[in-house]
């Protein structure tokens, strides 16, 4: 078990995690996170990035890096832009990271107690890109490792 790993298994309490879709796997961020949610989806590409990072934007003065969150995770890409695509601003290691997602949809409300580990794999997506999963009514929700999806592969 890596450090993160050990770290989340301590958690306790309550948390919100914000709520979004990418392809249809429903995931979720913890909202500690995130610092805002952009519906400006404008951004210029980056010659020789990595295959998930689809350019880079101007937020207030400072250059957020945009990443395909489907592409990153290896499922559906979130390239076709409608008009419910989001960029999630989020705050990793003293930098702003933009996951660009298809569609956000709300925060819930849960308790860290109730939050299962992640199966080996989500939906064709490997485990070690979530802290774990959180079933609201009748929903899943896989929760995002922000670190580990932004960490050096």
């Amino acid at each position: 078990m890596n450090g993160d790993a050990e770290n989340t298994a301590r958690k306790q309490g309550q948390f919100q995690i914000s709520c979004f879709y990418v392809g249809q796997a429903l995931c979720g961020i913890d909202i500690s996170y995130v610092q805002e949610i952009n519906k400006q989806v404008h951004f210029t590409a980056v010659p020789h990035s990595p295959e998930y990072v689809v350019g880079i934007m101007n937020l207030r003065g400072k250059i957020v890096t945009i990443i395909d969150l489907g592409k990153k995770l290896g499922i559906d890409s979130c390239t076709d832009i409608t008009d419910q695509t989001r960029i999630i601003i989020v705050s990793s290691r003293r930098e702003f990271i933009g996951l660009l997602v298809d569609k956000v949809t709300d925060v819930v409300l849960a308790d860290w107690e109730d939050v299962s580990p992640p199966p080996a794999n989500i939906r064709g997506v490997n485990g070690r890109f979530f802290q774990g999963v959180y079933k609201p009514g009748n929903r899943l929700v896989a929760i995002l490792d922000v670190e580990e999806v932004l960490g050096d592969e």
